[in-house]
């Protein structure tokens, strides 16, 4: 017997509900004749095939819609040698299918349902000689698929020169366009894109459906970005940072493609990019913590004391020193293994954190990490530290994807965790490192997004997972952009395990704002996620649960509007507490958050009635 058709055979004898799905492998295991993998639940479907010159092509559906019309597949290589045309054959190589359940150190939800199939596939071509694999996997949320290039010919490495990875899609659709990571986005036409686009990509169909281009397990590559095609219509094509040097075999990181009825769905599903990850390498994960932070503004003793004490009253568990701790971050002679600032003893400051239950954290620019890494880390774990934020990291090269993946391992070596700042976005690989706990690529608090940026964030940033969003509680600018009670129901809304809540703020700008509670409450890692109205751009309502207890997060922008937040995901036959604040300009503080308590259960809907800028947040109890 063919060993190349055992494997399906042996699938449909122990698992009679793929005999479709391995039938259909069987008559596509030819030199030319297209291979199809379905997810299980049959909504993706994925088809590699060969198209027009010999070019390696894929497409994929949803149900009986076409997601991503047939779109070329290959590369160029050094040498000006061309991997995407003239190609003879297809082979399917192997298959499978897999269903587990995961459970995240931690996440926006509890546990993590990985089920897909699987197919890697073979294509050749004889003159000139050349050959390489693409590994695809259809899911219920969405489709992934990553290059394979194994040893040929004798050759030992590669030079990728450009990657030629095409999204085609069936018409000009509307896209959400940003062109840095922490940049303003902007709702255009597929084909008045400029330059590359950031990924997560999110477009918008004529019937209101919704397609999101990501990419997962970047580690040691150059990243991609999307850059519209000038020779295909309704095509985006992958555009990667720079070269990608590689001893062979090379597997890539995944490119994927989800599609859902609308943009909360997508939202919901951003646990694609973490299965599409290897799992935790970090055997005891006991000292990773989340926690709420506030960023002491002084970098002085006294300061971070108070900072301390603030922290122990109102429920956070993190104080950060930003830049200046040790000296001009962009001078190259600053030492970060000594603090410059004669008033701060921050010795002083971790030991009486230690003693009430608080971690310190300490920022360091990317130029002395880049030149003392190896020292910091384990002076760092001496004195006590909790954690790293990285600064103004290099990023998109593969030298430097390399270079902090490997600095991120070596902080979980030494039992630190960390934070990314600036243009960098997660790939999904916290699922792996759990130390890695957020970083920023967003347009957070301090650049003052309108609430229509923070929405339109929320429904494309987010899919790739953690965000510090450098919240800036007590600041002025809040009454000109957002509202109080949206600062709280943001903080709900946008997820990450270290929530930075006052990024400018003292302790003593805190006068006894008594909605400070939802605060001290408020968890930053989640069982469940519900997004219950959503509209990029527009508003969203969106449910978390912790243990028994729910916290939603209603945003607004554009025109007012009252939203309304049915409590049905409450279990039936419980009684809650609603603590509801609001938006009240009747309201005698400085902050004009009004609170609401009343009993709610599951047949009870709430009406959210939100200014232009307006948000509401919902803490719900149960009794």
């Amino acid at each position: 017997m063919n060993s190349k058709r055992l494997i399906p055979l042996l699938l449909v004898v122990a698992c009679p509900a793929a005999l479709v799905w391995s039938s259909r492998l069987l008559a596509a295991d030819t030199d030319r004749s297209p291979i199809k993998i379905v997810s299980p639940d049959k909504r993706f479907t994925i088809e590699l095939s060969l198209g027009d010159g010999g070019r390696p092509v894929y497409r994929v559906d949803r149900f009986q819609d076409v997601v991503i019309e047939p779109s070329g597949l290959g590369f160029h290589l050094a040498g000006d040698v061309d991997w995407t045309r003239g190609f003879d054959s297809l082979e399917l190589v192997k298959k499978n299918e897999h269903d587990s359940t995961w459970s995240p150190v931690w996440g926006e939800r509890s546990k993590v349902r990985d089920r897909y199939r699987t197919a890697t596939v073979r294509f050749r071509r004889k003159k000139p000689a050349a050959e390489f694999q693409v590994e695809v996997r259809a899911y219920e949320e969405g489709v992934a698929l990553r290059y394979i290039i194994e040893e040929v010919s004798g050759a030992k490495s590669v030079r990728i020169e450009r990657e030629q990875t095409e999204f085609r899609f069936t018409a000009d659709h509307d896209i959400w366009a940003v062109y840095s990571a922490q940049g303003k986005y902007s709702k255009v036409k597929l084909s008045e894109t400029r330059g590359s686009v950031e990924r997560p990509c999110v477009l918008e169909t004529a019937d209101g459906k919704v397609i999101a281009i990501a990419e997962a397990a970047l580690v040691d590559y150059s990243r991609m970005r999307l850059r519209r095609s000038d020779g295909a219509k309704h095509t985006l094509t992958s555009k990667l940072h720079g070269p990608v040097v590689a001893k062979l075999p090379l597997t890539t990181p995944w490119r994927v493609i989800m599609a859902a009825d609308n943009a909360g769905r997508l939202l919901e599903r951003n646990y694609l990019l973490l299965n599409l990850n290897e799992p935790c390498a970090i055997k005891d994960t006991s000292w990773i913590k989340p926690g709420k932070v506030i960023r002491d503004v002084t970098l002085s003793t006294e300061g971070g004391k108070a900072c301390v004490d603030f922290c122990v009253k109102y429920g956070m568990q993190f104080v950060e020193f930003d830049a200046g701790w040790y000296g001009d971050q962009s001078d190259e002679k600053s030492d970060a293994r000594t603090v410059a600032r004669r008033n701060l003893d921050l010795q002083e400051v971790i030991r009486y954190g230690k003693k009430h239950g608080i971690g310190v954290i300490v920022y360091v620019n990317r130029r002395h990490l880049e030149s003392q890494l190896d020292e910091l880390l384990p002076l760092y774990k001496k004195w006590g530290l909790a954690g790293i934020k990285y600064g103004f990291v290099q990023h998109g090269s593969q030298k430097w994807t390399a270079w902090m993946h490997d600095a991120i391992r070596k902080t979980a070596e030494h039992g630190l965790m960390v934070d990314v700042h600036d243009e960098y976005r997660m790939t999904g690989w916290e699922r792996t490192y759990p130390n890695f706990m957020t970083a920023e690529g967003i347009g957070g608090d301090e650049t003052r997004p309108t609430h229509e940026q923070a929405l339109a964030n929320l429904f494309n940033r987010m899919i790739a997972g953690p965000a510090d969003h450098t919240f800036c509680y007590y600041s002025g600018y809040v009454e000109q952009t957002s509202s109080h009670a949206s600062q709280l129901a943001k903080s709900v809304c946008f997820f990450s395990p270290w929530q930075f809540l006052f990024w400018y703020n003292r302790p003593a700008d805190a006068s006894g704002e008594p909605e400070l509670e939802f605060f001290k409450y408020l968890p930053t890692t989640w069982d469940e996620l519900r997004v219950l109205d959503a509209k990029i751009g527009q508003h969203a309502v969106i449910a978390r649960r912790k243990g028994d207890d729910w916290f939603v997060g209603c945003l607004n922008a554009g025109k007012p509007r009252t939203l309304k937040v049915p409590l049905d995901f409450l279990s039936k036959g419980v009684k809650y507490d609603a603590h509801i604040y609001r938006d009240d300009p009747k309201v005698k503080t400085r902050t004009k958050v009004g609170i609401e308590r009343r009993q709610v259960d599951s047949t009870t809907v709430l009406q959210a009635a939100l200014g232009s800028h307006g948000g509401m947040a919902i803490r719900l109890v149960a009794r």
